[in-house]
């Protein structure tokens, strides 16, 4: 169940877990927001041996400025002349080559597609989440994990939980029956909208979403896939890697007003049927000045675990003494990666990528439409936001325009068809 054994999952980078090498490793990064240079970073802390040579962003100023950041902090390990610092929709296709293993952390919309490149040209992959965001999106996801699976390539996931050790402690406790058997799961995740890109003097319309993507549902495929997803990994792993039969959702845009909120939703709620029967209960909320909450709270017949806090109360009274700041995940799913590489033991994550993508967007497209979603009905789908990944290009016309107001336009439950 877990992508490394337990014994290596209680290992930190500081505590030599990675094998010394004496040939570097060119790694490439694909958007260089937050989350891209992050993962740089991570990167680069799994061992001396890893060199930062190519990095590209849809906007070339914003893939120079991160790489002028993580060199400080790393100026031996950072390798990326203004040669190989690129910009554009097609930044991907020379990062690609440049590298050994690719970092996609650029809008979702072109995970799968990128992630196939990547494959097909030979290279390992970390995808960070969500790792698509339409059925379309899953069925090339899948193709492309399979894919690496043959050519003993790695695929490693950005979803995280299942690299934290203190993670893979409780749910051990909770899968040997120390809470007794699951009832039911709440996940919870309240908080203010993600960082927002104002729109710069003379940029093009395309080029405005593209920069701006957790705005805009056809690039991040909105917030059940863009946060719902660790929790709802959680909840399939706490479930056996199970999958729902169906769900049902509401949501909408209540507060978030103005060309910067784009097109997405600021409220969420979706209930899931799983096999057993139990129902997963998940939420989520991106609006300012409003409580905030991130939680996983698993109910068995004889207690409740709450994990993330690494604690089971009931008839079994249990506390974890791991520490996030000692075993951070976000470091160790790095370490896993380019260890399985210097060993040339591929590890693939594609079975539950796949899986937890594909659960919440059955709640995303509940939500939007106000209609029950099966597993079935979205796996048989081919339905994706156009255009198509490999047709967005700088100049076109967007997929979406803001009206009169300046707001852009929602999709509507109860009339809004997507399926």
């Amino acid at each position: 169940m877990n992508p490394i054994s337990r014994r290596a999952m209680l290992m930190t980078p500081a505590a030599g877990v990675f094998a010394q090498s004496t040939a570097a490793i060119r790694v490439g990064v694909i958007g260089c927001g937050g989350r891209g240079a992050e993962a740089a970073t991570n990167a680069m802390k799994a061992g001396p041996d890893v060199r930062i040579v190519a990095m590209g962003d849809l906007l070339l100023d914003r893939a120079q400025e991160k790489r002028t950041a993580i060199k400080l902090k790393f100026p031996n390990q950072v390798d990326v002349p203004d040669s190989r610092c690129f910009g554009g929709f097609d930044a991907y296709k020379a990062v690609i080559d440049a590298s050994d293993v690719v970092i996609i952390a650029n809008a979702a919309k072109f995970h799968p597609f990128h992630l196939m490149a990547a494959v097909r040209a030979g290279k390992h992959v970390f995808l960070e989440k969500p790792h698509a965001v339409d059925p379309a999106g899953i069925k090339m996801l899948r193709a492309a994990c399979d894919l690496a699976k043959q050519k003993g390539l790695c695929v490693v996931s950005g979803l995280q939980s299942r690299y934290h050790p203190g993670y893979i402690e409780t749910m051990e406790k909770v899968h040997s029956g120390a809470i007794g058997s699951i009832v039911a799961i709440q996940e919870t995740w309240l908080r203010p909208p993600y960082v927002l890109y104002p729109r710069r003097p003379g940029m093009d319309e395309i080029t405005y979403q593209g920069s701006n993507q957790y705005h805009f549902n056809w690039l991040c495929g909105d917030d059940v896939p863009q946060t719902l997803i660790h929790n709802l990994d959680r909840s399939s792993w706490a479930l056996g890697n199970a999958a729902p039969t169906r769900a049902y959702g509401m949501g909408g845009r209540s507060t978030l007003k103005g060309e910067i909120y784009g097109n997405v939703f600021d409220h969420h709620a979706v209930v899931y049927d799983f096999p057993g029967p139990i129902r997963v209960y998940a939420y989520c909320r991106t609006i300012d000045n409003c409580y905030n909450e991130n939680s996983s709270f698993i109910m068995g017949a004889k207690g409740r675990c709450d994990l993330l806090r690494l604690r089971i109360e009931g008839e079994t009274n249990w506390q974890s003494s791991l520490t996030f700041s000692k075993n951070n995940p976000y470091d160790l799913e790095h370490v896993a990666l380019f260890n399985a590489i210097r060993q040339s033991k591929p590890i693939n994550n594609g079975d539950y990528m796949v899986r937890s993508t594909l659960i919440t967007l059955m709640g995303q497209f509940s939500c939007y439409t106000g209609k029950e979603v099966t597993w079935d009905q979205l796996n048989a789908s081919d339905f994706f936001y156009a255009p198509s990944p490999e047709n967005v290009r700088i100049g076109m016309e967007p997929p979406v325009r803001p009206g009169p107001d300046g707001t852009y336009p929602v999709f509507t439950p109860g009339v809004t068809k997507l399926l």
